[in-house]
């Protein structure tokens, strides 16, 4: 855990607002919603301890993470700058939850007695972004080290440290669950939500369509098949256990924990590359690639051939490879991603009925507002027995997040590629809200690469009609689920932060099944101590390339000084070489007997910092705009907190 040594570096703004940037006025509206917006949430949602008020009907082990996704992202708002009162609101909510799950018999011991981790990563994104939010909180810690060694402590059964595997595709604080639970005893066929997956098994005799699941004796057969092959064994989704590990090493560095994000991750890597690159989706009891599928490389739990193929797998080798790359410093992990985006886009085309192509394309085009007709890249998510299949769209979140890491001319290339097929203008800010928190990547990285101006304006504007709808709909519906509906909540939660996140910290929002958040720049109130944006402060990336960002900050106040701590990297993982900002002339704001508002004139000053910190200290009505030139990945992550600084001048209100 690190609170960095002394004072940070300290630079002054100088530069009066003249024209009030609108950007920054929407910013800090949005916050101001916001506030009052979970407010509301939580008076009409939740107990007295925090937990969702329901009593309706739970399934055998699925629903844990429909309950913490309600709140997934209060932290994150309080990162940002939200309220102070809104982190003992998020970490009460964190509780009442656990203790309802509890209840239920789904937690044990405050962890989810065992599940698959595409839901698992759903459920702790809640708890990564509170360690994140305040990781001097000592019960949070011990949580996340506890959390921690159930998988990287063989002793708990859920970790082969031999074959390098996790042991089946249902784990957690119970240890390895055999199967898929009794739900799926029996896959019969009338599961209408999952008929456009298909077959989860395509090589049972005398099963080769969906209705062939009709007959009860067909139905128990491929129950038996899904819990003897699909229950057991390591598969590639479990790769998003690595950030439960990861967290708790951002606290002290514990060998134990990196050995085991390296190792695990490490073994996949050699199982992609005996695969000519391509990660496989799962391995047997043994440890041995297809040791349940006849070999194939293809056919686990939440793999390439069943439900979601891409959508999955491809989540878990970015959020490991990112892992990796956090732990190591090194980015050569990343082409365990690298290789399955490239894969499926090898074998695209081009067609016009991105809507009804593949099982899950009517979201996207609604969402991006493609009418039938318009010609769309369409990518291959799913691999099977008759080869690749299920054609939908390619998912820019991937390819926008290599890039991110990265910023290597061959992933900004293969990003800008996608543009040419994408069936929308990417300049366009689409009106939707994903409960992902991302979908709007394309508009934002053609605002960092200087095509598209007006971005933060239009998104602050869309965030604000996010939560418009959500208040609209909870005013309209102010009680539980009426037909146990348990993702009710999280269509609901009215905290939006992916337009934040953005054009805040100059990054895309944590990858949701599972991922760590990862910043460009991070903030602190440096006269509070406390993450986050100060009361009045706005803050815009303007950039963000491989040698640093172009970042800008407003203090909107017209009484008050604010001092804000810039950190790059979510974890100061970054340093700070120099800072070059603009500087005011000193004869501003001139004489009071001219009728004209006068432009400040500016000059460049450059600054050594050698940090991954600095102040900059803000009187009201004031802005700086500043180039950071940044060495990434140049020191050692940690959980940073924030403590007032010592030179910090006591202005404030």
């Amino acid at each position: 855990m690190n609170d960095t040594q002394g004072d940070p570096p300290r630079i002054d703004a100088t530069v009066p607002v003249r024209e009030t940037p609108l950007w920054a006025v929407l910013e800090r509206r949005l916050f101001s919603v916001l506030d009052q917006a979970w407010r509301e949430f939580e008076a009409t949602y939740c107990g007295p301890d925090g937990r969702l008020a329901y009593d309706g009907r739970m399934h055998h082990r699925d629903g844990v993470d429909d309950f913490y996704e309600p709140f997934f992202n209060w932290p994150v708002l309080y990162r940002l700058g939200g309220a102070d009162d809104l982190l003992a609101s998020a970490k009460k909510h964190w509780a009442g939850v656990t203790a309802q799950m509890t209840e239920c018999g789904f937690v044990r011991d405050e962890y989810e007695v065992g599940y698959d981790w595409f839901h698992q990563g759903e459920s702790l994104n809640f708890f990564y972004a509170l360690c994140a939010a305040d990781p001097d909180d000592a019960a949070f810690r011990e949580r996340a080290l506890r959390f921690a060694r159930l998988y990287s402590d063989p002793a708990r059964g859920n970790y082969d440290p031999v074959a390098r595997i996790i042991v089946a595709p249902h784990t957690g604080s119970g240890g390895p669950r055999p199967g898929l639970g009794t739900e799926w005893i029996e896959y019969s066929a009338d599961q209408a939500v999952m008929k456009p997956y298909g077959l989860p098994l395509d090589d049972l005799p005398g099963i080769t369509d969906w209705d062939d699941l009709l007959p009860p004796r067909n139905a128990r057969r491929m129950g038996d098949a899904m819990q003897e092959r699909l229950g057991r064994g390591d598969t590639a989704i479990n790769l998003a256990a690595t950030s439960l590990v990861t967290n708790a090493w951002l606290y002290d560095h514990d060998a134990e924990f990196a050995d085991w994000v390296v190792s695990y991750v490490g073994a996949w890597r050699e199982r992609a590359a005996a695969n000519g690159g391509l990660i496989p989706d799962n391995v047997g009891p043994s440890g041995i690639v297809g040791e349940l599928h006849d070999g194939h490389w293809y056919g686990g739990h939440y793999g390439w051939a069943w439900p979601h193929g891409l959508h999955s797998v491809e989540a878990a080798a970015m959020i490991a490879a990112v892992n990796e790359t956090l732990v190591t410093g090194d980015t050569t992990a990343l082409d365990l991603a690298r290789v399955p985006l490239d894969t499926v886009i090898a074998r695209s085309v081009v067609r016009t009925d991105a809507g009804t192509a593949g099982s899950m394309g009517w979201g996207w085009t609604q969402k991006m507002a493609v009418a039938p007709g318009v010609p769309v890249q369409l990518v291959p998510y799913r691999h099977g027995a008759n080869g690749w299949f299920d054609l939908h769209p390619v998912p820019l979140i991937y390819p926008v997040w290599l890039w991110w890491l990265t910023s290597a001319t061959g992933d900004l290339g293969r990003l800008e590629a996608l543009e040419k097929d994408a069936g929308f203008d990417w300049r366009e800010t689409k009106w939707f809200q994903d409960k992902e928190e991302q979908g709007h990547e394309a508009p934002w990285v053609s605002f960092l690469l200087g095509r598209n101006p007006g971005y933060p304006e239009d998104a602050l504007a869309l965030a604000l009609g996010q939560v418009t709808k959500r208040l609209a709909l909870m005013r309209a519906t102010p009680y539980g689920p009426p037909d146990d509906d348990i993702h009710w909540w999280q269509r609901l939660n009215p905290v939006v932060t992916e337009v934040l996140t953005q054009l805040v910290t100059g990054s895309p929002p944590a990858l949701y099944n599972g991922g760590l958040a990862l910043a460009r720049v991070t903030f602190g109130d440096a006269l509070r101590g406390r993450p986050g944006l100060p009361d009045g402060v706005a803050a815009l990336v303007r950039e963000a390339d491989a040698e640093g960002v172009r970042l800008e900050l407003v203090n909107l106040d017209p009484v008050f000084r604010r001092e804000v701590v810039v950190q790059t990297g979510a974890f100061g993982e970054d340093r700070i070489d120099r800072v070059t900002f603009d500087q005011a002339a000193e004869d501003h704001p001139g004489d009071s007997h001219s009728y004209l508002i006068p432009d400040p004139e500016t000059r460049p000053v450059t600054t050594v910092i050698g940090s991954p910190r600095l102040v900059v200290a803000l009187p009201p009505l004031h802005r700086i705009s500043m180039r950071l030139e940044v060495t990434r990945r140049a020191q050692r992550p940690a959980h940073s907190s924030f403590t007032p600084t010592l030179t910090a001048t006591r202005k404030d209100s």
